[in-house]
């Protein structure tokens, strides 16, 4: 039966997550910590952090990593199949369809209508992630690494990757002795 959740979780949070990876992660959340339960708030936000600093797309990596810890291999091919398979079948059809009426004011209404719904998704999930940070590090802690995240990835342009191994670092060297 387990299968069957993961399939279904992850098969839904591909299918409506519009936009790909950042689209679909605020849903792989709500289903994968608030609806069933198999990892915590700060688990979540441990492997996306790691997801991102890994090549490829983060969904897959999610799906293989929940997948696995909740059903072995098994779970691991089911988690990645529901996570590819809505794409492909979408992209092969929708692309069609595009093709068909790219100069449609309807399709480009679609488009440019759900971008706000993605970007709200994309801040729940910040906030959510966010609130779990100062529980655990305090609130100027997180603060100050937010502001040194942004400075590096605005300002300094530097790899989001990059980022993230520093901020693997600081909590491996500052964090144990701060708290």
């Amino acid at each position: 039966m387990i299968l069957l959740y993961l399939l279904w979780a992850f098969f839904i949070a591909n299918l409506l997550g519009y936009g790909g990876g950042p689209a679909s992660i605020p849903l792989m959340f709500e289903e994968v910590v608030s609806h069933f339960g198999w990892l915590s708030t700060e688990e979540f936000s441990n492997m996306l952090a790691l997801a991102n600093a890994l090549p490829g797309p983060v969904a897959t990596k999610i799906a293989a990593y929940v997948g696995f810890g909740v059903g072995g291999w098994g779970g691991f091919i089911v988690a990645l199949a529901g996570t590819i398979v809505p794409s492909a079948v979408a992209v092969i059809l929708l692309l069609k369809v595009i093709r068909k009426h790219r100069t449609s004011p309807i399709v480009k209404g679609i488009s440019l209508a759900v971008q706000p719904v993605i970007a709200m998704l994309m801040v729940v999930l910040t906030l959510d992630i966010f609130r779990d940070a100062t529980v655990s590090i305090g609130w100027v802690q997180s603060l100050v690494i937010a502001a040194i995240a942004f400075c590096l990835l605005q300002i300094v342009k530097l790899h989001p990757a990059f980022v993230i191994l520093l901020a693997f670092a600081y909590g491996g060297v500052v964090i144990p002795f701060v708290l």
